[in-house]
């Protein structure tokens, strides 16, 4: 009697992605995950979730009165774009891991997954003096567009700010698109508040730029390998380099008014410059030079921040931030081989300087301490991907 081999078992059929803006306001945009990174509006193809940068808000919205705040008739037609751009949707960490690294972060890659750990500081005397922390950001959106690996940035600017000339007043950060060096000069510097940068997609859409860089708070630059790896390709192709800023929270712009001003007499139109290094640092246009208890800062976290589990950008080509002792470096965590190649070859350019990571090891290990203090504010009723690693609570 003859043996034959039984026929492999059938693939199991990849469920069916259905979750629409129903699944996405209940699970997400009101249970408090919402970052207000704004993926699902630059994704919608209907143009019907609003989003304002406004105090007390930052979240998006529905637009159509038909089904009420929390359901959408497109949805219910089938459209799930919002849910597949979302980067705090279900299975978001994961699902950027792979698309990213073709696998997902052990439990001690608490700040993600990562090739290199640098210092480094533009070498061009005023991007260094006009960016944050050695002006790293501001030097890597130069050289791409000179070089053109992008034609174009979306960054933030200040809502005040009068064509780059100082006077304009006010710290409000917004959204917009940086094509050439002077336009990256404006976007320079720190906000602490927040900026949805992804919200000048559209503008940049209807410039006709296709090969952008997105520079954002953590939340956002998960934006992109969310959408790839769900497959809503016609926003996130254009997004073609990402770069994370290090944050454990940004602040509400009402901090200024009702903080600076009334407790300080620190007016925000005469602010030209802040940092954060233990307390919030702020420089005055006359001179002087403040320094404000980061606990007093706290009544005004963004909700947004509250249970953001990533400190350290994980899902940026490059992630950089000013911690540590070496405040006139930026500690620079190169995660993608696309990362690698852009600051090897800004290096042979001589357009940047490095050091090892290991300059400045208090850096790294306060990068790593953060991270775990982030990942702690996820919630356990949420993906539990994102608080792997994390020690168990006794």
């Amino acid at each position: 009697m003859a043996v034959t081999d039984s026929p492999a078992p059938a693939p199991a059929k990849k469920e069916r992605w259905t979750f629409q803006w129903k699944e996405l306001y209940d699970e997400v945009i009101t249970s408090g995950l919402c970052t207000g990174c704004a993926g699902c509006v630059i994704s919608c193809p209907h143009d019907v979730i609003g989003y304002k940068h406004e105090p007390g808000q930052y979240k998006p919205f529905h637009l159509e009165e038909e089904l009420g705040l929390n359901n959408c008739i497109h949805g219910e037609k089938g459209c799930t774009s919002c849910t597949r751009a979302c980067p705090r949707f279900r299975a978001w960490e994961p699902e950027a891991d792979e698309h990213l690294f073709g696998r997902t972060r052990e439990d001690d890659e608490m700040a993600g997954i990562y090739k290199d750990i640098l210092l480094t500081r533009a070498s061009d005397d005023f991007v260094y003096e006009t960016g944050q922390d050695g002006g790293l950001v501001s030097a890597i959106l130069i050289w791409c567009l000179e070089n053109d690996v992008i034609d174009g940035a979306l960054v933030s600017g200040l809502e005040s700010d009068n064509n780059g000339e100082e006077g304009g007043g006010g710290w409000k950060a917004k959204p917009m698109v940086a094509t050439n060096r002077d336009e990256v000069i404006r976007g320079a510097g720190s906000r602490y508040t927040y900026s949805a940068n992804t919200m000048a997609f559209p503008e940049a859409k209807e410039m006709g730029l296709d090969r952008l860089a997105l520079v954002g708070m953590s939340c956002q630059t998960s934006i992109a390998p969310v959408m790839w790896h769900r497959k809503i390709g016609k926003v996130s192709k254009p997004i073609k380099l990402n770069i994370g800023l290090l944050c454990s929270k940004s602040f509400d712009d009402a901090m200024f008014d009702e903080l600076f001003w009334v407790k300080y007499g620190l007016h925000k139109d005469d602010i030209v410059k802040m940092n954060i290094k233990g307390v919030f640092q702020v420089w005055m246009r006359n001179g002087d030079y403040h320094e404000i208890n980061l606990k007093e800062c706290h009544a005004w976290t963004r909700e947004g921040c509250t249970h953001c589990p990533d400190f350290a950008a994980e899902h940026a080509d490059i992630s950089t931030g000013g911690i540590g002792d070496a405040t006139d470096w930026t500690l620079t965590v190169v995660r993608t081989e696309l990362g690698r190649a852009v600051i090897e070859a800004m290096v042979k350019d001589g357009v940047i300087e490095t050091r090892p990571g290991d300059d400045d090891p208090g850096a790294v290990a306060l990068m790593h301490k953060l991270a775990q203090k982030s990942r702690a504010r996820w919630p356990e009723w949420a993906a539990v991907d994102a608080r792997v690693g994390l020690p168990e609570k006794k």
